[in-house]
Formats: C-alpha cells, sequence, structure tokens
C-alpha cells in the first residue's frame, strides 16, 4: 500500500478539486478502509457550495462525504476483518468518503450481506434509506394517512417508499424536475405535482382539503421549509428531512405553527443507533430486492472527474438523480 492517496478537496465555496494526501493512520478502535464507492448526498452540495456546517475553506480532504463501500484493508484489533467489505456511514461532523482510504471507528461500518446479488452502488444506496428508516420512526400510526413529499430526489423517492411500507394510503409528490417526478411513480407516490410553491400549495389544498396528515421536507432550502406549514393540515405532522441550504439562520412562522397546532420534528443520529440498525434493515431491503435502485442511481464518475460529479448532482440533467464516485 502507497503512504499516499487521492481526495476530493473543497478549495473554497462550490470549488472542488483532486489533492494528494498521506494515507491515514487508525487509531484504536478505528479499522483503515479502502473506499471503493461513494455517492453525492444533498447535503454535500450544501456544504460544499453554500457553507452549510463550514467555518473556514479549505475543506479537510475527503470532506463531506458521508455515503461509502469500502474493504476493510487493516482491521487494527478490531471485531472486523481484514478484507470484509464495509457500509460506511459515518457521522457528518467527521465524514470523509470523497478519499480513497479512510480510517473510522467500527460503530460506522456496517458489513455487507455475503454474495449478494445486488450491485455494490446499489447496495451503497442503503446509507440514505436508512436515514429515512430512521427518520420515520418518530411517526404516529400512517395506516390511511395522506402524506406529502417534498421533493424527488433520492431521499425523497424512498421516503414515498417507506410511507407506503408504513400503510399510508396516498403519497403526493412534489417536484419541478420531470424525470424525478415521473420516477416517484415506481417508488409509491400516488399523485404528483409538477408545480412549486404557492401553485403546489393551491393543488395539494385541492387534492386533500386542509392539508396532509403529514408533510416531509426533502429539499431543505428556507422556503420550502416554511411552505410545509402551508401543506399540513391542523394536528398534522412535519418532518424537516431536508439540511439547510447555508449557515444563515432559517425564518420561522411561529403564528401558523401555534394557530394549526403542528407537531414537527428534524431528525439526527442514524449513525448513533445501535448496531446501526436502520443501516442494516436498509441493506436488508435492498438485499432482498424490495426495493429497485436501477432508476436511483443513474450516474458515475472516476474521483479524477469529481468536478464533473459535482457539476452533473448541481444540473440534475439527463436523467440525475443519485451519482456515484468510484475510486479506483
Amino acid at each position: 500500500m502507497t503512504d499516499t492517496m487521492l481526495a476530493m478537496q473543497a478549495l473554497a465555496q462550490g470549488d472542488v478539486r483532486l489533492t494528494e494526501v498521506p494515507v491515514p493512520t487508525p487509531s484504536d478502535g478505528q479499522a483503515l478502509v479502502k473506499m471503493e464507492l461513494a455517492s453525492i448526498c444533498g447535503s454535500d452540495l450544501h456544504i460544499v457550495d453554500y457553507g452549510w456546517l463550514v467555518e473556514e475553506y479549505p475543506l479537510r480532504p475527503g470532506y463531506p462525504g458521508h455515503e461509502g463501500i469500502g474493504t476493510v484493508v487493516d482491521a487494527n484489533g478490531t471485531e472486523l476483518n481484514d478484507g470484509d467489505r464495509v457500509l460506511v456511514t459515518p457521522a457528518i461532523w467527521d465524514s470523509l468518503c470523497f478519499a480513497e482510504y479512510q480510517a473510522l471507528g467500527t460503530n460506522f461500518l456496517t458489513v455487507l450481506p455475503d454474495a449478494s446479488d445486488q450491485q455494490p452502488d446499489h447496495l451503497l444506496m442503503a446509507q440514505q434509506l436508512g436515514t429515512v428508516i430512521f427518520a420515520a420512526k418518530r411517526l404516529p400510526n400512517l395506516l390511511g394517512q395522506t402524506c406529502v413529499v417534498m421533493g424527488q430526489g433520492s431521499a425523497g423517492l424512498f421516503w414515498n417508499y417507506v410511507l407506503k411500507h408504513l400503510g399510508a394510503d396516498r403519497v403526493i409528490a412534489i417536484e419541478p424536475v420531470a424525470h424525478r417526478l415521473a420516477v416517484g411513480a415506481g417508488f409509491g407516490s400516488d399523485e404528483r405535482i409538477g408545480e412549486t410553491f404557492a401553485a403546489a400549495t393551491r393543488r395539494v389544498l385541492d387534492l386533500t382539503g386542509e392539508g396532509a396528515d403529514v408533510v416531509v421536507e426533502a429539499i431543505g432550502t428556507t422556503e420550502t421549509h416554511g411552505q410545509a406549514l402551508e401543506l399540513v393540515r391542523p394536528d398534522g405532522q412535519i418532518v424537516w428531512f431536508g439540511v439547510p441550504k447555508g449557515p444563515d439562520p432559517i425564518p420561522f412562522d411561529f403564528d401558523t405553527f401555534f394557530r394549526k397546532r403542528i407537531a414537527a420534528y428534524s431528525p439526527l443520529g442514524a449513525q448513533d443507533e445501535l448496531e446501526l440498525s436502520s443501516f442494516r434493515q436498509a441493506l436488508k431491503w435492498i438485499d432482498d430486492g424490495l426495493i429497485d435502485m436501477s432508476e436511483v442511481v443513474t450516474h458515475s464518475f472516476p474521483l479524477s472527474r469529481v468536478d464533473e460529479a459535482f457539476q452533473a448532482a448541481r444540473g440534475r440533467e439527463d436523467g440525475a438523480v443519485k451519482i456515484v464516485i468510484t475510486m479506483g
């Protein structure tokens, strides 16, 4: 193994480059993983392009990649074995998946199913699917309920699936990008709205009367954060799943929140869950063929073209949903 590795580094806001840095040395309780794949999350764009969670640039090499698959090359005395292929799900604060190697605690590593028939890039989707499963555990009984999912990127698509799996009678998807809205039908959306903002709100109210029982905001902008309050019925539930687009505080319409008696939460902590159970559940669903990722994983770029990969994720063109980066 060489002493250096290639890694993505954000040198300035929106400026991602390839750099060469030393291979990390695992400390006690950590294993060294040779990364195989990583995928770009919407939150990565919010960090790299808009400065969410950023104090200063340049960012650490490999940051903020938090969705990965790799092979343990130095178990370092942990319970893992050299050669184990693992799903890599680090906490967002220390996520370095956009690099050829990563040293991290075994509490962030899940051994992949043996002899899986699924493609590695499909199994990789278990990270984001797992965060949705984790978030959905706090929802009330959904039997017979009407839900709205704002956004049909990969997170929104997974929300369609999980809400229907939990018994939702009706899932209404909102998404202005036509190909993403169309993919949503295969993941469980019953009705699809291609308009945004006021036009979308009118459509939802026309379809539901007072609004949806549950609204999932899976975008993360100031405007959609506030729009969720308009889409939910009185005494309804909001999941603010999308992370902020930038570092500035999001204005909050407390009057509407108060008058409609809305319950709301923003989930964080799937990586801290005992035995990473939501990620394990996601892996099982994918491995068992219960959820098809063929229309989710749409583009792949080598690490050497990481700037193009981020451009594809930003542009959402040419049928792009989830962008995967290969390490070698």
